[in-house]
């Protein structure tokens, strides 16, 4: 037995009894038809209908031990279970393909405890609006937490793409202070720097734990609309058809032919990562994951070729038996390596595709591997630990090397000289507009010092705000590792390929490269058995 309340321009019309289910159902028609100011600047039906959506959706996510049903003209845009699983939610809001792919953490600290899911940088939007954020149950907006994620993501994702998380942070309600706008939507927080810290390394942790290899995609998958009946059981799928599309990411950039016929020296990485593994996901989802294996659902990936790319250019280069032995012995042995916080596949090289791709595989499947990139990774975190060696070792230039800049910049850079000091570039002015460089490490790229140092400088140039020599030293290694990898289109042999892969197995993050791109895709053997139609 419930309670039935009509309402019609604010005036109440009836209360009375009536048969009804638990729960609360508000029905709305004709909004603001006698308020002709609010009416006039209503938007458009489809604009007012996401604002509701995304208002409802933020709930939702908040309270999943409640069940939620969004309808329009009859058409249901959200239904929720209300079994207290948040993963449940999500895939209801923005679908199984991206549910699979989330990444459930819960920690505590001695102020705060922070609980929910962040997706792993396969799956990416254009903008923050998949991201949420609680406090003690209720959704706000912060930069400060907004800035601790992307942190947290920081090489994992390209420029302008967005990671979808759903985020719970519980704290003494005095660390918080509500009252910053009318909305009570934006907050400050009395220890900032303490909670941003705390939300990025918890995050991090998370993400390095997980294998992040995105599967690549069968010429035959279906669209989003053709999922299987488990799944739709299991999550209870009612989404509007513009939720429905899957959102696939773009490679950004594109790999230039090679200027020489052998691969530039790469360093070993230093870095050795440490920790365990965790599980992700509820039972139930788990559950859900095995009956789609079994019922074949199709899948969608995050991750698709450049359309822009050309056709294929033959190698210019084949490889060099000497060539390719002097870059194997350039490879510093590995250093005794503590245990991976994921343990990355171990691959075996077969083969490249136009000169650009490994071809690798072991017993769960096939794998492509973009040789620049991983060579690129691998750079990076060689150079990364160069420029944070305390006195970076230089050598002294015969013969200097000058440097053009205009009136204005050369006033600018005479105040950011010490940047340059401080990883080992001896930069300083010649007159008017001109400065010479005297040192630089020796272990610069060979033959494009000239054109490196210019980068390093147009970047701080453009940096009108101050900024860390950490952001200084990141941009620099990953200059300096983009122009001493190898680059398309150009052969190797399968011993240069193994060691290749060898070396990208020891690094920090073998997953993307220091500009977010990923270094490797996966075909499982039962994709593969799919596309040749050997299982049905």
């Amino acid at each position: 037995l419930g309670h039935r309340l009509l309402l019609e321009g604010g005036t109440i019309k009836t209360i009375e009894h009536t048969a009804a289910d638990r729960g609360t159902d508000i029905h709305v028609r004709d909004l603001f038809y006698n308020t002709p100011a609010r009416l006039k600047y209503m938007k458009t039906i489809q604009t007012e209908l996401g604002h509701i959506s995304d208002y409802i959706y933020r709930i939702a996510l908040a309270h999943d031990h409640i069940s939620f049903s969004l309808k329009h003209n009859g058409h249901s845009l959200l239904q929720t279970i209300g079994n207290q699983d948040m993963l449940q939610v999500i895939a209801s809001i923005y679908g199984s393909a991206v549910a699979r792919k989330m990444v459930k953490l819960s920690t505590e600290h001695l102020d705060y405890s922070l609980h929910g899911y962040i997706a792993k940088p396969e799956i990416t939007r254009a903008n923050r609006s998949a991201i949420s954020f609680y406090v003690n149950g209720r959704y706000i907006r912060s930069f400060v937490l907004n800035n601790a994620l992307q942190q947290a993501y920081h090489t994992l994702l390209p420029i302008n793409r967005f990671p979808i998380a759903v985020l719970n942070i519980q704290m003494d309600p005095s660390l918080v202070d509500v009252n910053v706008h009318p909305s009570k939507m934006e907050v400050r927080f009395s220890k900032e720097k303490e909670l941003s810290e705390f939300v990025t390394g918890q995050l991090r942790q998370v993400l390095r734990a997980e294998t992040l290899i995105p599967e690549g995609q069968s010429p035959w998958t279906s669209s989003d609309k053709n999922r299987s009946s488990a799944i739709q059981e299991q999550f209870v799928l009612y989404r509007s058809s513009a939720q429905e599309e899957m959102e696939k990411e773009p490679v950004n950039g594109e790999l230039q032919q090679s200027s020489d016929g052998t691969p530039a020296p790469a360093p070993a990485s230093v870095y050795a990562p440490q920790g365990g593994r965790e599980a992700a996901g509820s039972s139930g989802y788990e559950q859900a994951k095995r009956m789609e294996h079994k019922e074949q659902v199709k899948r969608q990936d995050s991750f698709r070729p450049s359309t822009e790319r050309g056709g294929y250019v033959p190698p210019k280069v084949k490889p060099d038996a000497e060539a390719v032995q002097a870059w194997l012995s350039a490879l510093p042995k590995h250093s005794e390596a503590s245990p991976k916080l994921a343990e990355f596949p171990q691959l075996e090289p077969v083969g490249q595709v136009h000169g650009t791709y490994i071809v690798a595989q072991n017993s769960d499947g096939l794998y492509l591997i973009d040789q620049h990139a991983a060579h690129e990774r691998i750079n990076f975190e060689y150079y990364y630990e160069q420029f944070g060696s305390p006195e970076p070792a230089s050598q002294e230039l015969l013969i200097p090397i000058t440097l053009e800049f205009t009136s204005a910049e050369s006033e600018q850079l005479n105040r950011k000289l010490s940047y340059f000091a401080q990883v080992g570039v001896e930069l300083e002015p010649f007159g008017g507009s001109t400065f010479i460089v005297r040192s630089y490490p020796h272990w610069f790229p060979q033959g494009d010092e000239k054109e490196l140092i210019e980068e390093m400088a147009e970047w701080l140039l453009t940096k009108n705000s101050a900024i860390d020599l950490a952001q200084f030293r990141e941009k620099s290694s990953a200059l300096c590792s983009c122009k001493a990898s190898i680059k398309a289109n150009q052969n190797l042999s399968l011993q240069a390929m193994e060691a290749l892969l060898d070396k990208l197995a020891s690094c920090k993050n073998p997953y993307t490269c220091p500009h977010g791109r990923p270094i490797v895709i996966s075909f499982s053997t039962y994709e593969l058995e799919k596309m040749f139609k050997r299982v049905m």
